[in-house]
């Protein structure tokens, strides 16, 4: 898992609240279990025009020119901006590996689906929920500037609009060292490989009759 520590980002808005699963990457997606290659069909149903498939070449694909991550001014984007229970629906963890393969990396909201929330972290994604108030001073200031960057600090919990202000937000300390230090669950198990190692040289002999 990638760690992820601070990012200056494009902002894209997504003017949607209750935006489920599905949506973010639809079911006929579902059948690889790679984390990679997610990122085309991503918002597939409001991205193009026609029926995806798996396997299909999607730069053949007619695009929806009305969705925001068609819009030009927002290629490239590493930060999502959205409405209340983000990711709600069933539970896939194709939503945020969808989402991470695109090249987005820092979600926020004022409030998310819990497991999809909990998904996100495993995943190197940062989901920060902010004030109902501030997300809706952050659409109008990302519809009126092109261009418009957020920079986002981990540690310091901290986001910085282009005028300076700073938004902070809380997270887990546990997931913050995580994601800080790029540790998904076997990367966090195996930061105890040297006590895995010596248990299961003792185990060997104290029951012998196990391993032969």
């Amino acid at each position: 898992m990638r760690a992820l520590t601070e990012l200056t980002g494009l902002v894209v808005p997504l003017d949607r609240a209750n935006v489920d699963t599905d949506a973010i990457i639809p079911k006929q997606f579902l059948k690889s279990i790679l984390r990679s290659g997610f990122g085309v069909n991503l918002f597939d149903a409001w991205r193009y025009l026609d029926q995806g498939e798996p396997g299909q070449d999607c730069s053949q694909r007619p695009l929806n020119p009305d969705f925001v991550l068609n819009q030009s001014r927002y290629q490239g984007a590493q930060v999502l901006l959205t409405r209340e229970n983000f990711g709600c629906g069933s539970s896939r963890e194709h939503a945020p590996w969808a989402i991470a393969d695109y090249g987005l990396r820092v979600l926020i909201a004022p409030s998310f689906a819990d497991i999809f929330y909990n998904n996100c972290f495993k995943n190197g994604l940062l989901p920060i929920v902010l004030p109902a108030g501030q997300i809706e001073r952050l659409f109008q200031e990302t519809s009126v500037h092109p261009g418009y960057q957020l920079r986002v600090d981990l540690m310091k919990q901290e986001i910085v609009t282009p005028a300076g202000e700073i938004l902070t937000f809380d997270v887990d300390a546990h997931r913050k060292l995580c994601l800080l230090n790029g540790w998904d669950d076997i990367g966090l198990t195996l930061q105890h490989l040297g006590e895995i190692r010596a248990y299961e040289a003792q185990r060997k002999i104290d029951a012998p009759w196990l391993f032969s």
